[in-house]
């Protein structure tokens, strides 16, 4: 389907498991701050996070601002008055790395909740922040809470708010656009978004300081703040934590002539990311869920992916419907079959069929891909063209022309996800048809939500679960001219892998691993102009192990 995005103008502790303590009153207080301030203070002035977890260890975040650098104590502790604290160490915060601090505590003991602080030296403390390390051996259950495309303008973010309020899960994941590089005023256009959602700084982001101002504004919202602060995370970056539609050597929304070089400004996105969000310094790693699951957090975006290809460029030379027809098949078995397009770079692939290969072999029972955009093969319906009203902005006219007639020639449409590098998916499909894999795929990036049984060239490989995005707005928006039901029903007719699409709700998934099956369950918020936990619906889909095949 098309890009909704604008186009560029050039448990065995005390804690229960249902408890989420009292924090000193620190839960009240995060309810009742603004969503956004004009100044962030001093001191401690983001409150907590923590992610990377493994087994025996977690990395702990905090932000501290001082007139000058400053030495932090971490602690961490099985119980919240840290009478007896497990594990300890020191950080700097320092403005080299715009005040955010990060230390990995060791030594803990598996799957187990904690309680973490930072502490300063003139004895002020961090707010209290929860923890989990992952199981070792046999687990019976993991969830997760799974979240994706959280524009700040556009509403509240009620997804996050909602998962922190059913406190049902052993990890937040994030698969990307966890904020957004538009300008004031564009993608939420001026008078669309919600008026106190007030974005900094106003100018689209390209330096370092950019990136920071716009981190620090997303981080002063309270959920989010609530959901780092509870649970930890891991984390993927998607294309607007850069530029729109982002590759390795550029973007769409990157005007090299005015925004300087895209290798300058990929540096900074990629430092403020990492200074902002308790993840590692690395583009791909592998987190290890006891016996039952290996999680692969994998690089769509920056690492090895090939310029994506224009489809309305290789239609533009078209004078009638027969010379279309003869582009696009040209295309077809061409330039988009190539087989030597990269989505993920020849050091990751091999790195990827490796470790999926030691997962099997080790007797992992799931293998769960933690990546950025849609792996299931998704044509837009044939006779979509013949709907398009008047009152549609132009970008969407015309990619909506250029995917029904992509879909007429048998290609995709979206050309940004994994539709776009055909032999680069195969690829990995045959390396985990290989590895004997039982592969579960979660995707973000498109708002919309899906599910998907995956096969290469006949042969199932595994599912994909697409999950929908937090506030930034799907095909409801601008797909007007059809009723949202009668689009996901269009879709999963005209596209075999396809089993159960939403095209008109915001939310999450939360995705349950037992030994025998994988769960996600779509979790649909009420809405996202007020700030609310209340839920509008959920909707349930299974796969058992062994069966590369989804029950909707």
């Amino acid at each position: 389907m098309i890009k909704t995005e604008p186009a560029a103008q050039p448990a065995a502790t005390a804690l229960t498991r249902r408890s989420l303590f009292t924090l000193a009153g620190a839960g009240a207080a995060l309810a009742a701050a603004p969503a956004a301030a004009s100044g962030f203070g001093t001191g401690f002035t983001h409150c907590v996070a923590s992610g990377e977890p493994a087994a025996t260890s977690v990395l702990l975040w905090t932000r501290y601002v001082a007139d000058a650098e400053t030495k932090l104590t971490w602690q961490v502790s099985e119980t919240e008055n840290f009478a007896r604290p497990v594990a300890e160490g020191n950080v700097t915060a320092s403005p080299a790395r715009d005040w955010c601090a990060k230390g990995v505590a060791t030594g803990l003991s598996p799957d187990r909740w904690y309680f973490y602080r930072f502490l300063a030296p003139d004895g002020t403390a961090s707010p209290v922040g929860r923890t989990r390390t992952l199981p070792e051996g046999p687990s019976a259950k993991f969830r997760m809470a799974v979240f994706s495309c959280s524009n700040f303008g556009f509403g509240w973010f009620n997804a996050y708010g909602h998962a922190v309020e059913a406190n049902d899960v052993d990890l937040a994941v994030h698969l990307g656009d966890y904020i957004y590089e538009y300008e004031r005023g564009k993608y939420p256009d001026a008078g669309k978004g919600v008026p106190e959602r007030v974005l900094a700084p106003a100018t689209e982001i390209v330096a370092l300081t950019d990136y920071r101002l716009r981190y620090a504004t997303y981080r002063a919202d309270p959920d989010l703040q609530r959901l780092h602060q509870v649970l930890p995370m891991i984390a993927v970056w998607d294309d607007h934590e850069s530029a729109n539609d982002s590759w390795k050597d550029g973007a769409e929304n990157h005007q090299p002539e005015t925004e300087g070089t895209w290798a300058a400004r990929k540096a900074a996105a990629k430092q403020a990311y990492r200074e902002w969000l308790p993840v590692a310094d690395t583009a791909y790693s592998t987190y290890q869920v006891g016996q039952l699951a290996t999680l692969f957090r994998i690089d769509t975006r920056l690492e090895g992916r090939d310029e994506q290809l224009d489809l309305e460029k290789i239609m533009a030379g078209a004078k009638d419907p027969q010379a279309l027809m003869a582009a696009l098949t040209k295309f077809k078995d061409g330039e988009w079959a190539a087989a030597d397009r990269q989505l993920l770079g020849e050091a990751q692939e091999a790195w990827l069929g490796k470790a999926l290969a030691a997962s099997v072999k080790d007797g992992t029972q799931w293998q769960v891909l933690l990546q950025q955009v849609l792996m299931g093969n998704l044509r837009t319906p044939k006779d979509f063209a013949e709907g398009i009203g008047a009152g549609l902005p132009d970008f969407v006219k015309q990619r909506l022309a250029a995917a029904a007639a992509a879909s007429q020639a048998g290609l995709p449409s979206n050309m940004d996800a994994w539709d776009g590098y055909p032999a680069a998916r195969a690829r990995v499909f045959k390396a985990a048809l290989e590895a004997n894999a039982n592969l579960v795929v979660l995707a973000g990036d498109t708002h919309n939500a899906w599910a998907f049984d995956l096969a290469h060239e006949g042969t199932p490989v595994g599912v994909e679960f697409g999950g929908n995005s937090v506030s930034s707005p799907g095909f409801e928006s601008y797909l007007t001219f059809v009723k949202p039901d009668t689009l996901a029903a269009a879709l999963v007719a005209e596209n075999e892998q396809l089993k159960w699409a939403d095209t008109a709700q915001r939310g999450y998934m939360m995705v349950e691993l037992t030994p025998a099956r994988a769960t996600t369950e779509y979790r649909f918020v009420a809405g996202i102009k007020q700030r609310s936990t209340q839920l509008a619906g959920t909707k349930r889909i299974t796969t058992d192990k062994g069966s590369a095949k989804l029950a909707v």
